[in-house]
């Protein structure tokens, strides 16, 4: 796990003048800044903005943009609507699932490189089925296809990646 620094989340706060009205938007540049909401990070903003950590802790909970669990670099998003999964995504992601040694229970392997999601729909039905990696789309997939792409990417971060995640 990273080492957490709070001078990251007190330039946030300090952006936002340490606004409490203003809790969602600096929730969203925490979990940009970490990849999710660590715990000790929303009970600082708490006690950083003079409000109850039940309240960050609520409003964390509620909205399911935000995550408490920790995400890979690499967010591979499945599509799951109607036309994805007619075109058989299931399968797709149990080749993923297979290939990165993960499981309806583990979504992100261990070296924190890779997260699936199932989402309900990326609006793409016409490139069915279909996943997104970070914000790059990957349509009218196979299994061995998408794990091609991730096989891509392990390969450039073992030869020491970039920052430029086109593949």
């Amino acid at each position: 796990m990273e080492n957490i620094t709070y001078e990251k989340v007190d330039a946030i706060l300090c952006e936002k003048n340490y606004n409490p009205h203003d809790l969602i938007s600096i929730l969203q540049k925490v979990q940009e800044e970490y990849n999710y909401l660590p715990e000790d990070v929303m009970s600082y903003v708490a006690s950083s903005l003079g409000i109850p950590a039940s309240r960050v802790f609520g409003v964390a909970s509620f909205y399911s943009h935000f995550t408490l669990q920790p995400k890979g670099k690499y967010i591979i998003k499945i599509c799951d609507g109607t036309a994805c999964h007619v075109k058989k995504s299931t399968e797709i992601v149990q080749a993923l699932e297979k290939h990165l040694g993960l499981s309806a229970d583990q979504r992100t392997t261990k070296d924190m490189l890779f997260t699936i999601e199932m989402v309900a729909c990326l609006g793409t039905c016409g490139l069915a089925p279909a996943m997104v990696i970070n914000e790059k789309v990957y349509g009218q997939l196979t299994p061995e296809k998408a794990v091609e792409y991730v096989k891509r990417i392990q390969e450039k971060e073992a030869n020491g990646g970039d920052n430029n995640e086109q593949h």
